[in-house]
């Protein structure tokens, strides 16, 4: 009896410690502004390049991710090849500056993908590129692909970097100031960008490097 009453000690004491290190680590995180869990924001439009969508949705995810994907419309969304995704933040949100400065705050990782018809129609947001342009002065961590680019030149964050792309637009990069480079992951401090969704493994893998290191 003695020995079962001690060992039932013994489980509450470990349960009290339990619970003093899980709401210890809560309340100082909370106390200094660190956020739980990590979150990545995909930055698209309908008809985006669907490679480029579903590949960093669920890699980013392996990482321990959330994420959600904002685009011009809630709800499902194709890209040009027919795959859909779930929108879960509208594009339209960043042209109310609480919700503009919500989403800076909530979310630690930027992806931009390609697709020439979801870029046509995205870089006329003048709200979407102003929030490009202050992520990036944030340094937080911007991963871009394909003619993703051109999101990137309409912010006017390219002059003096290198920057890749797809090869169409490689004459748009370098005259907007950027030193074009043709490779699977090029890193500019805070940006990652890469020409073509074949190298995406790369250039993910170099996403979470610069992430990681703290330049993001």
């Amino acid at each position: 009896m003695l020995l079962l009453i001690s060992y039932t000690n013994v489980i509450k004491i470990d349960i009290i410690k339990e619970l003093w290190n899980y709401y210890s680590i809560l309340f100082f995180s909370r106390q200094k502004g660190i956020k739980m869990s990590k979150k990545a924001l995909i930055l698209t439009w309908e008809s985006y390049q669907d490679h480029e969508v579903v590949y960093p949705f669920y890699r980013v995810q392996e990482e321990g991710f959330e994420v959600d994907i904002m685009a011009n419309k809630l709800g499902r969304i194709f890209g040009i090849l027919g795959t859909y995704n779930e929108c879960t933040q509208s594009v339209f949100d960043l042209d109310d500056k609480k919700l503009f400065d919500n989403h800076m705050s909530n979310y630690d990782l930027l992806i931009i993908p390609g697709g020439v018809k979801a870029l046509e129609y995205l870089r006329q947001q003048e709200n979407a590129l102003r929030f490009i342009k202050e992520w990036d002065e944030k340094k937080k961590t911007i991963a871009c692909i394909c003619h993703g680019a051109q999101l990137l030149i309409s912010s006017k964050i390219t002059s003096g970097r290198d920057v890749s792309g797809y090869y169409s637009i490689k004459d748009d990069i370098s005259n907007s100031g950027a030193n074009y480079v043709d490779g699977p992951a090029v890193i500019s401090n805070n940006l990652v960008s890469c020409p073509h969704y074949k190298w995406m493994g790369q250039w993910m893998k170099a996403v979470f490097e610069v992430y990681n290191s703290g330049n993001g």
